[in-house]
């Protein structure tokens, strides 16, 4: 392997551990120590825990290392402690010697890097341990807005100041034929720029009809059309599943602090609210006047799902997102971009920069084959489908990966303005459960007749 691909490496392990340690550093004693909450985890946990993974899934993994502080394994192993658990006063380090553990196995970690001939083997752990880290940092982000703390370093306080971009009128037809799926099937030793995790493979072949996908994420203004009409009172909208999610909703906590009378407020997603004569939307400390021409976001499934029963709509299947996203063909060149095969962040809003603060029709350099925009970034998309291995599937290093999420979970596609642009491609594949909002996930829907 040569020594590009070191280069490479050593430099993603360096922006890993940079924005990791930003994320902690620019937080106060006081505020790490969140809330309870059982979508977030305490932010020195997840530094623990990140450099436990590196010591488990290479150090240990390919020289036998044990681990610098043994007694602490169990803490820092998610499938060990429970998940309230890691709030427990007392039974972790702090900030200081979480902060040097952390150090010195990304020291190690580095030392590794640069000293050891680089084998197929090992470049496949590191990245899959960069890899890991990096949805850690995303959920060190979303904690943030979920607990309502300041934006993390690097976020843009400044509005979006582009002129609007054109974006062609009605859906992106994607016509009918067989379309590739996935990534390449194979053990650790294929190129690491094929990365992809076991719930990725195998890559298949799938035959679609052709359908109407919407070009752009639905908008706040359409959303809130929804919202003024009623939408979250007319139980015909709703599913069984999203009619019981409704039932653990209530209106005092969708309200928050408005003046109006709880009856005279309709419900709405999990970040808005009506103040003073205005709908707003929370942005991670800050209310901020609801704009209407950015992409709703903080949706659960079951609300992406009620609004396409409104509009006369529906949600892509997973095979149909990622069809209208690459659209990638037998006997073509295979894209892991709506836009080719090169990573490009500077097409998309991700790594914690814009955080969704952008119209939709925005970022027309990030468009697909077939003139869909945002596919990659900005919010995570809902999809039909269950979160189901592929036909062919088998274990990653990693057991828990993947396995833990099949069946009960939603596929959500294309990454969002909190995740890592290293970390993604249109074959990714993250499960949420359906009743998840507090995470940044939006959706765009399809026509409901074939084209």
């Amino acid at each position: 392997m040569d020594a590009n691909e070191r280069d490479t490496l050593l430099n993603a392990l360096a922006v890993t551990r940079e924005r990791t340690l930003a994320l902690i550093d620019s937080l106060s004693d006081d505020r790490l120590v969140v809330p309870y909450h059982q979508g977030v985890n305490p932010p020195l946990w997840e530094l623990g825990h990140a450099a436990f993974f590196y010591e488990v899934f290479v150090l240990s993994a390919l020289d036998g290392l044990p681990s610098i502080d043994p007694s602490m394994d169990d803490l820092w192993d998610s499938f060990h402690i429970e998940h309230r658990d890691r709030w427990q006063p007392g039974l972790f380090p702090g900030r200081a010697q979480t902060r040097d553990y952390f150090q010195q196995v990304y020291d190690r970690i580095a030392a590794r890097l640069e000293s050891r001939p680089l084998t197929d083997q090992d470049a496949y752990l590191y990245r899959y341990a960069i890899m890991h880290q990096h949805m850690h940092i995303e959920s060190m982000i979303w904690c943030r807005q979920t607990v309502g703390y300041p934006a993390p370093p690097g976020v843009t306080e400044n509005p979006w100041q582009r002129q609007p971009e054109p974006v062609s009128a009605g859906d992106a037809v994607v016509p009918a034929g067989t379309y590739l799926m996935g990534m390449p099937t194979g053990s650790p030793d294929f190129a690491t720029t094929d990365f992809g995790f076991d719930n990725e493979k195998p890559r298949f072949e799938k035959l679609l009809s052709g359908f109407r996908i919407s070009r752009t994420l639905v908008s706040n203004a359409e959303f809130l059309n929804f919202v003024e009409d009623g939408g979250y009172r007319r139980s015909d909208l709703w599913s069984f599943g999203g009619r019981k999610w409704l039932g653990t909703e209530t209106d005092v906590a969708l309200v928050h602090d408005s003046p109006e009378p709880i009856s005279r407020v309709p419900k709405h997603p999990l970040y808005w609210r009506w103040h003073q004569g205005q709908w707003q939307e929370k942005r991670f400390n800050q209310w901020c006047s609801l704009q209407p021409e950015y992409p709703v976001i903080h949706v659960s499934y079951w609300e992406a799902e009620a609004y396409c029963s409104w509009a006369g709509r529906r949600l892509p299947t997973e095979a149909e997102w990622e069809a209208a996203a690459l659209g990638n063909q037998p006997g073509r060149p295979f894209h892991r971009f709506p836009w080719g095969d090169t990573q490009d962040p500077a097409r998309v809003d991700m790594d914690a920069r814009l955080m969704a603060q952008l119209p939709v029709s925005a970022l027309s350099e990030g468009d697909g084959p077939f003139g869909c925009r945002q596919m990659i970034g900005t919010v995570w998309e809902w999809t039909t489908d269950q979160f189901l291995p592929y036909d062919g599937f088998s274990v990653d290093m990693y057991p828990y990966m993947s396995t833990l999420q099949f069946g009960d979970h939603k596929v959500t596609k294309g990454g969002s303005c909190a995740t890592s642009s290293m970390l993604i491609r249109g074959t990714y594949r993250q499960a949420y459960l359906p009743q998840r909002n507090d995470v940044y996930t939006g959706f765009r829907t399809c026509a409901l007749q074939d084209s």
